[in-house]
């Protein structure tokens, strides 16, 4: 197995012994060199995917179990990507482990063993993503109307796109750009998703338009064919797209998981088409006939509006007699206006000849001289009184200004710190007198208090008697036979029951004792007897 393999044996024996590693690489030699390309059909078990991308996972089946390893570069290309419970055929070689003793295959290849297996993992993956809200009716968005820019996802060398330009051009003239994709392989699933989002990330500026509405579509075809469209990659560019999405894929038949997350599922790829834009036919007959319908409403509306002004001008007066009275009463006044502006100017006249007697050129002269010389004099006194306040201000200034010294303010500010000091000790002996005269007056009370309570009376063996309701009872006649009572003595109270009463000084009447118990006996309630 080795040039260093070790040639002692024990005496008597000639069983070559082996080292561990070169027993376990002589192993995998053997199996890797017999086993170098199988496929094996089973169940996948455990699945793990550590932070190094690699997948580990276990085929197995009613006895058996085989570890496996898909290395990161060929899991990226899978066209399905391993979940626990899915039954898959998988082509690779077995090698082995020498750290752990075990023997594994490394998977290149891995492919659902039948149309159950697809069929199983297509209704697991479509409950995950409905659990997510991704087919909720309520997220899908209505179609534009009359879009400008239509975007496409489907092969540029098929049939479907040859269906869909002939339906385009049949109906009305629009932009369509085409995004090439694979519809079918391990790749398709790929380049649909990021068709989809470089749709979306076009610009309103860019040099390409966006597109108004997308269009992902493919002919019909098998289940595995299909597949592509099924992959969870497709399905959230779909849902995350902001442009409204059209499913197009397969005949009316067949479904994919696009077809539940799309805004619209079309039967076809025709169709889709004929969906997405309107016909130009069909578009021109519409107009007519809603310009058409304009016409008749207007014309139904001018008439309705021309009934309503003649039944509305019937009810209205002429307009000859609407000013009539107006004439008359203007033909009225200007009979009078002319003697009134003669009469009002005559009287004016007679006002001005008045005033003008008294306007005389030397009057108004020596009224005007005796006003300027009225207010020189003012002028003159105003001068000397402001002269003489401002000299007696600034002499009482100088004086105050004489007094205003630091060592004033020091003296003074001394003589108020003394006085606070003083004034102070008076405050605190105030408060110590008033609180010492409040302290005996309360004590005094207090005293009164203790004078005058009961407590002090039951000291010197008195009781004090109360009903059942706990109300102090002061005369015998409020008694009756029966009664429950309550006696308070000076270290507690007893419960007693009256038996018989006495109204009178003459008559016998047994007075209420105390429950007297025989020694060892328990209080029930607190609640006396006589007995």
């Amino acid at each position: 197995m080795g040039e260093s393999a070790t040639q002692t044996a024990k005496p008597g024996t000639n069983v070559r012994e082996y080292t561990v590693s070169e027993l376990s690489f002589g192993l995998k030699k053997v199996i890797e060199g017999t086993f170098d390309h199988v496929r094996v059909r089973g169940e996948i078990g455990r699945v793990s995917r550590p932070g190094s991308g690699h997948v580990y996972l276990d085929l197995k089946d009613d006895r058996s179990v085989l570890a496996g390893v898909i290395w990161k570069g060929v899991a990226a290309r899978l066209p399905i990507q391993p979940e626990q419970g899915l039954e898959v055929v998988a082509t690779g070689k077995l090698t082995t482990f020498p750290g752990q003793s075990k023997y594994q295959i490394v998977i290149d290849f891995l492919e659902p063993a039948g149309v159950g297996a697809l069929m199983a993992l297509l209704e697991e993956r479509k409950k995950k993503l409905a659990a997510e809200g991704l087919f909720d009716e309520a997220r899908k968005r209505s179609l534009p109307f009359l879009p400008r820019v239509i975007g496409i996802v489907t092969s540029p060398t098929g049939a479907v796109i040859r269906d869909m330009m002939h339906g385009f051009s049949e109906r009305f003239p629009v932009h369509v750009i085409v995004w090439p994709v694979r519809v079918q392989g391990e790749q398709s699933a790929g380049e649909v998703a990021k068709a989809i989002q470089g749709f979306n990330k076009l610009g309103d500026g860019a040099q390409v338009p966006r597109p108004d509405v997308l269009i992902v579509a493919r002919g019909g075809g098998s289940l595995e064919d299909l597949w592509g469209f099924n992959e969870e990659a497709v399905v959230r560019a779909v849902a995350e797209s902001e442009i409204p999405v059209v499913s197009a894929v397969g005949h009316e038949t067949d479904w994919t998981l696009i077809d539940l997350v799309a805004d619209a599922r079309a039967p076809t790829p025709t169709k889709a088409a004929e969906w997405a834009v309107p016909r130009h036919f069909d578009l021109l007959e519409r107009i007519t006939e809603l310009g058409e319908r304009l016409r008749l409403r207007l014309r139904r509306a001018l008439d309705e509006q021309r009934s309503r002004l003649k039944a509305a001008a019937r009810g209205l007066p002429r307009p000859q007699d609407l000013v009539a009275l107006p004439r008359q009463r203007l033909d009225s006044v200007a009979g009078r206006l002319g003697r009134g502006l003669l009469a009002s100017t005559q009287r004016s006249a007679h006002r001005l000849a008045k005033v003008a007697g008294r306007l005389q050129l030397p009057l108004l002269r020596q009224r005007l001289l005796r006003s300027r010389e009225r207010l020189d004099a003012h002028a003159r006194a105003a001068r000397q009184s402001l002269l003489v306040a401002t000299r007696a201000h600034r002499r009482e200034f100088i004086q105050v200004a004489g007094r205003l010294t630091a060592k004033t303010f020091e003296r003074r500010m001394v003589v108020a710190r003394e006085r606070l000091v003083a004034l102070d000790e008076r405050r605190g002996r105030a408060y110590m007198a008033n609180m010492a005269t409040r302290r005996g007056a309360l004590n005094a009370m207090f005293g009164l208090l203790n004078s005058l309570s009961h407590q002090s009376v039951l000291e010197r063996g008195f009781a004090l008697v109360r009903d059942a309701e706990g109300q102090p009872l002061r005369r015998a006649t409020a008694v009756e036979r029966g009664d429950l009572l309550e006696l308070e003595f000076v270290d507690g109270r007893v419960g007693a029951q009256a038996l018989e009463t006495q109204v009178d000084h003459g008559e016998k009447a047994p007075v209420a004792e105390p429950n007297r118990q025989r020694p060892g006996a328990q209080k029930k309630n607190n609640q006396g007897s006589l007995f």
